[in-house]
């Protein structure tokens, strides 16, 4: 969620209020606009899902939601990465903030996702009967 939230405030700070001073078009500008904040309410989602999902007993629905968090955003990386070189190979210097960003939050997602539930107060866990196992 905190992704969701600076990346909106960047935009809208920094990078969108750019596209107000150039020679762009309106629909340019719209479309611009509109796709950057597609990504903040992607980053959004994703928070709330970890949310919700650190609350399942389930792991492995867990896991695959988690896995497939992580192939869109190593999708949005190669997006990224990839575009930018087409462009302008000497501009992926300016995409490293926002890679790493996609790196670190992969890497602890990956970390989440190998991490056993603990088992708080020492008690063993309880089958749905309600005894002892």
């Amino acid at each position: 969620m905190l992704f969701a939230v600076t990346h909106a405030w960047s935009g809208q700070s920094a990078v969108l209020p750019t596209l107000d001073g150039r020679a762009v078009s309106m629909d340019t500008r719209t479309v611009l606009t509109y796709v950057w904040h597609i990504i903040t309410v992607e980053n959004l989602v994703f928070g709330f899902a970890f949310i919700f999902m650190s609350l399942q007993s389930e792991q492995s629905k867990v896991q695959f939601v988690a896995w497939m968090i992580v192939s869109i955003l190593i999708f949005r990386l190669m997006v990224i990465l990839g575009v930018t070189a087409f462009h302008d190979v000497s501009a992926l210097t300016d995409t490293l903030i926002d890679s790493s960003a996609i790196v670190i939050y992969v890497a602890l997602i990956i970390l989440g996702t190998r991490m056993k539930k603990k088992q708080y107060g020492g008690q063993p866990p309880q089958s749905n009967t309600g005894k002892w196992q």
